[in-house]
């Protein structure tokens, strides 16, 4: 299977957990990052980090 013909579920899959878990709470769960901030007693500053960082491992790893 190409980069570019991978579903969406399994580029998530292939996430780190970290970021798979965080990009599940923002996107899928509607949470804001200060909720996700709260609920892992993290900065919300690295939540956003790691949303952003997930999103360009999901563009890269869907071949976008």
């Amino acid at each position: 299977m190409s980069p570019s013909s991978q579903s969406l579920s399994d580029a998530i899959a292939g996430l780190p957990e970290e970021e798979r878990i965080i990009l599940t709470m923002h996107y899928l769960r509607s949470m804001s990052t200060g909720e996700i901030a709260q609920i892992l007693g993290a900065p919300e500053r690295s939540v956003k980090a790691i949303i952003e960082q997930g999103k360009a491992r999901l563009l890269t790893i869907m071949g976008m």
